[in-house]
C-alpha cells in the first residue's frame, strides 16, 4: 500500500534541515528529487561501468549500450509508445521540442502557414515555434485560457485551419495545475492535417500518459522533474514522422555512412542522438521510471489530489489570497498571491522557515500577463509530500502575511 513516511525514507535529501527547520520541498514542479536507487544506479555507473555507447566491443562499453537501449525500452513501455524506436534521448524537454521545431518545423512550415500554440504553454513550447515562424514566414496564434486558467476549446474552429502547420499543448500547465482535454485539440490539428505537438513534464508526473491512446504525433518531458536525474529528457514521435524528419544535429552515431560527398545517416531513433548521449542519464532515468512503477498510478494520485485538496481549503482561507488556476481536475500544483504583497517577499519568508516554494513568472510569462500580474507563488506537490508540509506551508504564509502587512 502506499505509505508516504516509508517513500520519504527512500529520498535522502528530506532528512535535510535548513536554517536549522526541517526541509519542506515544496518545489517538485522545477525539479524533483531523486531516490536513493536513482542516486546508486548513477553513483555505480561511474564508478564501475563508465563507457562509451554504441562504439566499443570491451566488455564495458557493451554493458552500457545494453543498459541505455533497456531504459529505452523500460520508457517505451512506460509512456505507451509503439517501439522503442520512438523514443529519442535528448537534454531535457526544451531540447526535445527543439529538436521538433527545427527538424520538423524547418522542413514543413512554409510562408503563410500557423502555428497555434496554447496561452498556458512553457516558454520551451513558445519560443521555439516563434523561432520557426519568423525563419519561415509563418504566423503564430494564440489558443486562450479563461480567468479559471482553461482552455478556451470552443475557439478552436476559429484558429486551426488548412494552413494549420502545428499544434502545441501542454498535458498540464506547470503554472495552474489545469490539465485541458486534450482530445478535441488532438482532433482538430488532425482534421486538417497538422501535428499535435505535446508538452508533458507535469503530465506525465501528475497522472501518466499512454501516448498511442492519446494519438499525439510528439510528446516531450524531462527526467529531472520524474524523479530522474538532470540533463537528460525523452523526446517521443511517431515512428512515421520521424523517419521523415532531417536530423536536427550532426556528428558521431547518427550517421550511417560519411565522405566528403555525401553522408548518410542512422536509422531513427540514433538520427537524432548526435555525438556522446547522456547515457548515464539516460539509464537512471530508466531506473526512477523502475522506481514509480513500483507504485499503483491510482494511489499516487489520489495521495496528490488529497494535498492539493488541503493546500487550496488552507490557503484560501487567508485573507487577500487568490489563487491561480481553479479548474476541476487539475495536478498537485497550486499558484497563488496575496493582495499587496510580493510574491518574493512570501519566498523569502517561507525559506527561512525551511519551506521550499518557486517564485516568479514560472517560465511562463504569458500566464502572468493574462492575469496581470508579475509573478505568482508556487507550491507543487510530490507522491514523497505530506498533509504535515501542506500545513506547515499554510502556516507559514500567514506569519509571511503578518509580518508583510505590518
Amino acid at each position: 500500500m502506499f505509505d508516504v513516511e516509508k517513500i520519504r525514507e527512500e529520498f535522502p535529501i528530506l532528512e535535510r534541515k535548513v536554517y536549522g527547520r526541517p526541509l519542506v520541498y515544496l518545489d517538485s514542479g522545477a525539479t524533483a528529487q531523486k531516490p536513493l536507487s536513482v542516486i546508486e544506479t548513477v553513483d555505480r555507473l561511474h564508478r564501475e561501468g563508465n563507457a562509451n555507447i554504441h562504439r566499443g566491443v570491451h566488455l564495458l562499453s557493451e554493458e552500457a549500450t545494453e543498459l541505455y537501449e533497456a531504459a529505452r525500452q523500460r520508457i517505451a513501455d512506460f509512456i505507451g509508445a509503439s517501439a522503442k524506436e520512438e523514443i529519442v534521448f535528448t537534454a531535457g524537454a526544451t531540447a526535445s521540442l527543439n529538436t521538433v521545431a527545427y527538424a520538423w518545423g524547418d522542413a514543413f512550415v512554409g510562408a503563410g502557414d500557423n502555428i497555434v500554440v496554447s496561452e498556458m504553454e512553457h516558454h520551451s513550447n513558445l519560443v521555439p515555434w516563434q523561432l520557426v515562424a519568423q525563419r519561415r514566414g509563418a504566423e503564430v496564434r494564440m489558443l486562450p485560457i479563461d480567468d479559471r486558467g482553461a482552455l478556451r476549446l470552443e475557439l478552436l474552429p476559429t484558429l486551426v485551419d488548412s494552413r494549420t502547420r502545428v499544434v502545441a499543448v501542454t498535458q498540464a500547465s506547470n503554472t495552474l495545475g489545469t490539465r485541458p482535454d486534450l482530445r478535441p485539440v488532438i482532433e482538430a490539428a488532425h482534421a486538417v492535417g497538422a501535428i499535435a505537438v505535446v508538452d508533458g513534464c507535469q503530465g506525465v508526473v501528475h497522472g501518466g500518459v499512454d501516448v498511442r491512446a492519446l494519438d499525439c504525433d510528439f510528446y516531450a518531458f524531462s527526467g529531472h522533474k520524474l524523479y530522474g536525474p538532470t540533463g537528460i529528457g525523452v523526446l517521443y514521435g511517431k515512428r512515421e514522422l520521424l523517419d521523415r524528419m532531417p536530423p536536427f544535429l550532426g556528428g558521431g552515431d547518427m550517421v550511417d555512412r560519411v565522405s566528403f560527398a555525401r553522408t548518410t545517416f542512422a536509422p531513427v531513433p540514433l538520427k537524432f542522438e548526435a555525438g556522446t548521449a547522456n547515457f548515464i542519464g539516460a539509464i537512471g532515468l530508466g531506473e526512477a521510471v523502475r522506481f514509480l512503477e513500483r507504485f499503483d498510478p491510482a494511489e499516487i494520485e489520489a495521495h496528490e489530489t488529497a494535498l492539493l485538496t488541503r493546500a487550496t481549503e488552507r490557503l484560501s482561507a487567508i485573507d487577500g489570497l487568490r489563487i491561480y488556476g481553479q479548474t476541476p481536475d487539475k495536478c498537485a500544483i497550486v499558484s497563488f498571491n496575496i493582495e499587496g504583497v510580493h510574491p518574493y517577499d512570501v519566498g523569502m519568508i517561507l525559506d527561512k522557515l525551511g519551506i521550499a516554494v518557486r517564485t516568479g513568472q514560472h517560465c511562463a510569462e504569458p500566464v502572468m500577463t493574462h492575469f496581470g500580474v508579475t509573478g505568482m507563488c508556487r507550491a507543487s506537490f510530490a507522491l514523497y509530500n505530506t498533509a504535515a508540509e501542506v500545513d506547515a506551508l499554510a502556516a507559514g504564509v500567514e506569519r509571511a502575511v503578518r509580518m508583510l502587512r505590518n
